[in-house]
């Protein structure tokens, strides 16, 4: 079945680093706009990044610019976050979706804490 799994969240003290990944299974999404989101305890689900199909142009919130970034690997079939200078904030479960289709992967919990 059509699914996206994502891997790499974990625990890392404020200031760490982290990439996740988000892999397409029995799908092909190389012309599909890619995005990841997360949803914090008590908090609706923001956007985070999104990357469109062939990879030319990314888009980030204002909390994340600059720490965040996107990539894809089509022939892969992977979409990446790299996460710098983490702090609390960023705590969340980090979800991979795809935007033409509305659909989500089951997401994977980064916590930043000392």
């Amino acid at each position: 079945q059509v699914q996206l799994v994502e891997s790499g969240g974990g625990l890392v003290k404020p200031g760490g680093s982290l990439i996740l990944s988000c892999e397409a299974s029995k799908f092909t999404f190389s012309g599909l706009t890619m995005s990841w989101y997360r949803q914090a305890p008590g908090k609706e689900r923001e956007l985070v990044a999104s990357i469109t199909a062939a990879g030319h142009s990314t888009n980030y919130a204002d909390s994340v610019k600059g720490r965040f970034y996107i990539s894809r690997d089509n022939a892969g079939n992977m979409i990446y976050l790299r996460m710098v200078n983490l702090n609390p904030e960023d705590t969340a479960v980090y979800y991979c979706f795809v935007e033409e289709w509305g659909f989500w992967g089951q997401g994977t919990q980064v916590t930043v804490s000392s």
